[in-house]
């Protein structure tokens, strides 16, 4: 019987995770800048949380997704930034084969729940404009909470099949991870088995939940066009397109983002880049969200407004 090769080698039970190693001279200016943008991230996305859920007028289906939009954010950001900010500091960058898993399990899990928020948000933005009058009797709170809470465990569910398969493999040969945390192809690049199916099942998953819900945001911004343009007067035009370029702004940023980090060449002299553009979605386009929404959108004005009146008044 043929003995499989890595029996005879000495299990990994941790990784090194590289970051920014390259760059060492620059670390303490990275550590305080990612530190300020995670701080961004947190205060921007709970602010949206809290002005949606304690001002009435936005308990809408659009500012529902919102919120669960910036929760995810929240999450997304906090999986990743504070372990990236020790590792950039701490001599020891070091992280558990466990820990590791679990890090991309919710990596991926949130990254590919925020596809389908966001194609859910684009269906109820047509909704809005396509079939105004029947807005009301179609986007209803329990299809609201059923199409976010879907989008929650399909994905979280999705991507279980994934970890079942990156937990069977066995990590033997060496142990670093040249990356500021544990993606999908850097890790199963460190295994020393067959790790075939488990790249294409994890393949075929993160097509599903990126590239549908792209190609149905793109019908829905399609048929969304075609009512604006209908609009006879300018202003009506206006009003229509100002309610859905907050969110077509996001997934431009959000998409291109992705496309531009997974189609950098895999060349090791491309790898700094990759990190460069792996910032992008990691950390600046969770930072960005809150602001481009509170940037174009009144009613968020309005109820910060609010807030502050009732803030100032309440101390006198």
């Amino acid at each position: 019987m043929v003995i499989p090769s890595w029996e005879n080698q000495t299990v990994i039970v941790e990784f090194v995770l590289r970051g920014f190693s390259s760059i060492l001279h620059l670390n303490i200016s990275l550590f305080v800048m990612f530190l300020v943008f995670y701080i961004l991230t947190l205060s921007g996305n709970i602010l949206i949380v809290l002005l949606v859920l304690f001002n009435h007028p936005l308990h809408t289906p659009m500012y529902f997704f919102l919120v669960n939009l910036s929760f995810l954010e929240i999450w997304y950001t906090s999986n990743i930034i504070p372990k990236m900010l020790l590792i950039i500091l701490a001599e020891q960058k070091t992280i558990s084969v466990a820990g590791c898993l679990a890090q991309f399990y919710f990596f991926g899990s949130l990254a590919a729940t925020e596809c389908l928020l966001l194609a859910v948000m684009s269906y109820d933005r047509y909704l809005a404009i396509c079939q105004p009058l029947r807005y009301p009797l179609l986007m209803t709170g329990p299809l609201c909470i059923r199409l976010a809470a879907g989008s929650w465990l399909s994905c979280f569910l999705l991507t279980s099949i994934t970890m079942v398969l990156l937990c069977r493999l066995t990590f033997c040969g060496p142990n670093e991870i040249d990356h500021f945390f544990c993606d999908f192809t850097p890790l199963v690049h460190l295994s020393c088995m067959d790790t075939s199916l488990t790249e294409t099942v994890a393949f075929v998953t993160s097509s599903a939940v990126t590239l549908v819900p792209f190609l149905l945001i793109t019908a829905s911004y399609s048929c969304i066009l075609a009512s604006i343009l209908r609009i006879p007067s300018g202003i009506g035009r206006r009003k229509a397109f100002s309610t859905c370029s907050s969110h077509i702004i996001v997934v431009m940023v959000f998409y291109g983002t992705l496309i531009a980090t997974y189609l950098v060449p895999s060349a090791n002299s491309s790898q700094l880049l990759r990190k460069g553009f792996s910032l992008l979605y990691t950390i600046l386009t969770p930072m960005s969200n809150p602001i481009i929404y509170s940037l174009r959108n009144r009613d968020i004005h309005e109820a910060l407004k609010t807030c502050l009146r009732k803030k100032s008044g309440s101390l006198r």
